[in-house]
């Protein structure tokens, strides 16, 4: 049977495009949780005694995160990253601030054509 001319290729402009639409997302809602986890949660673990929201907004990053790293290693292998690129934009979704850092570079230089 012959294959689907129509259908996307695995690193087709369109499918790089979804996957960084993808990376984005995640990225935000990662480093927000993130945040808001450093930011709110833990000072109200330890100054007010209130241990819940570290344990939702810590369990839901966690969670998210695997997303995350999903969705940053489709599109590592999508758009041919460097295992170097793909390790630091992984490492990046893990501290406050700076997956926003890492999420503007990325999708800066896929839009320029770079490599990561």
């Amino acid at each position: 049977m012959a294959a689907d001319r129509t259908a996307p290729a695995r690193d087709s402009e369109q499918a790089i495009a979804a996957a960084l639409q993808r990376y984005r997302v995640m990225a935000t809602v990662v480093g927000v949780l993130l945040v808001l986890l450093f930011a709110v949660a833990v000072p109200l673990k330890h100054l007010a005694g209130i241990p819940e929201p570290v344990t939702v907004l810590g369990t839901a990053h966690g969670w998210l995160y695997a997303l995350f790293f999903l969705s940053t290693v489709d599109l590592a292998l999508r758009a041919r990253w460097t295992l170097k690129g793909a390790v630091v934009a992984l490492v990046l979704g893990t501290i406050p601030f700076l997956s926003f850092y890492g999420e503007r570079t990325v999708t800066r230089k896929m839009r320029a054509g770079e490599r990561v």
